[in-house]
């Protein structure tokens, strides 16, 4: 039996605790019915019942707690947004810039490649036989 007053002892400290830091955060709009300091004292003076004052009537409530809890229904849900990686299109769009990128890139090769062989060709003076090609 001590045991367990020595536990509703501990809740209740823990309670008063909790409505203390509460009451000394809030903002000045957020503080009903009295001023700060009559909360602060209420609290200490009496700890379980100023406690439960203060959360019950002493502060507004927060803009969470005025909706109701979420039924479950499907006409509640909206629908979540995707990350990047969930995201198909997101991914579409990230495989054809990547395909243009490439394509990009590869024309750029070529033509520097094009450039090379025809300055080649020009210091030379005449064309490369096809025999003195490698294979490739």
């Amino acid at each position: 039996m001590a045991r367990l007053y020595v536990l509703l002892f501990l809740a209740q400290i823990v309670l008063a605790v909790c409505a203390l830091i509460s009451c000394l955060s809030a903002e000045e709009g957020q503080i009903r019915a009295l001023p700060r300091i009559a909360w602060v004292l209420i609290i200490l003076f009496f700890p379980l019942v100023g406690s439960i004052a203060w959360f019950v009537a002493g502060r507004e409530p927060s803009s969470g707690a005025r909706k109701p809890w979420p039924t479950g229904g499907a006409a509640d849900r909206r629908p979540r947004p995707l990350a990047p990686d969930d995201d198909p299109e997101f991914l579409r769009s990230v495989q054809e810039r990547s395909q243009q990128e490439d394509q990009e890139l590869f024309r750029r090769w070529e033509e520097d490649l094009r450039r090379r062989e025809d300055d080649l060709r020009h210091r030379d003076g005449d064309p490369p036989r096809e025999g003195d090609r490698p294979e490739v």
